[in-house]
């Protein structure tokens, strides 16, 4: 979940503050749906926290366009992913898993799991491009964004992790596009609940305030749930109490 590219801007430094927030709220898009969507599923609390690079150092230079190399970008979430490491074939691997008799929750929970992660990258430049929406008094939807848009919303890391899930998932081309068409709605319907977006934007609002390089795990808990956020925020802060899927 890497935030990799400065939009196109005539002016950089008259455009640095607008692109902080549409920063803000693409990071905090993936953040929120780490804590919320994840636990509204009951899954597992997993670690996460949000790096900032100082994009105000890079002034110098291209007042046009800027581009951070792949592994220096802008803004990332590390961490985050149920799956740490993606099969070769999510059906062999669920078939082993099915053939032992008391392995059927543990399927049903991998499963959940690779779907959410998906769910959680898409939603990521999904609240970017719903912010630009709002802000410019414009429509927020599937026909104006679709999944192609996205990359112009800092969503092509994002997209790409996206599909590496799915090639994982099946190598059929069409149960590709089905799922990924299907957990893209799930996505929008999770930007565009009220309760959601409140709590995305509370979260942009405190990335832009704080102006800090990292943003831990338990204040993004702690903004997100102010009431009964610290049992989760003590889980989520000890790596050797999460459960991990392979």
């Amino acid at each position: 979940m890497k935030r990799n590219k400065i939009i196109d801007v005539p002016s950089f430094d008259n455009k640095l503050t607008e692109h902080k927030q549409c920063v803000a709220f693409h990071e905090a898009g993936h953040a929120a749906a780490i804590y919320l969507n994840n636990k509204a599923q009951s899954l597992p609390p997993v670690f996460f926290q949000i790096l900032f690079k100082d994009i105000g150092a890079v002034s110098e230079g291209p007042k046009n366009v800027y581009h951070i190399a792949h592994d220096d970008c802008i803004a990332r979430v590390e961490g985050g992913r149920l799956i740490q490491s993606l099969p070769y074939s999510m059906d062999e691997f669920l078939d082993k898993l099915a053939g032992h008799d008391d392995m059927a929750q543990a399927v049903k929970d991998y499963v959940t799991a690779f779907e959410a992660d998906i769910v959680n990258l898409l939603i990521g430049p999904l609240a970017e491009a719903k912010y630009i929406a709002d802000a410019d008094n414009e429509l927020f939807n599937h026909r104006l964004v679709n999944l192609n848009a996205l990359k112009n919303y800092g969503g092509r890391s994002d997209i790409a992790s996206v599909y590496e899930y799915l090639q994982s998932y099946s190598p059929s081309k069409q149960r590709q596009d089905e799922k990924l068409d299907e957990l893209f709605n799930v996505a929008f319907d999770f930007i565009n609940d009220y309760e959601n977006w409140k709590a995305i934007s509370k979260l942009a609002n405190y990335i832009i305030d704080s102006d800090k390089d990292t943003i831990s795990c338990e204040e993004v808990i702690a903004v997100l749930e102010s009431t009964n956020a610290s049992e989760f925020a003590e889980e989520a802060a000890q790596p050797d109490r999460y459960v991990k899927y392979a």
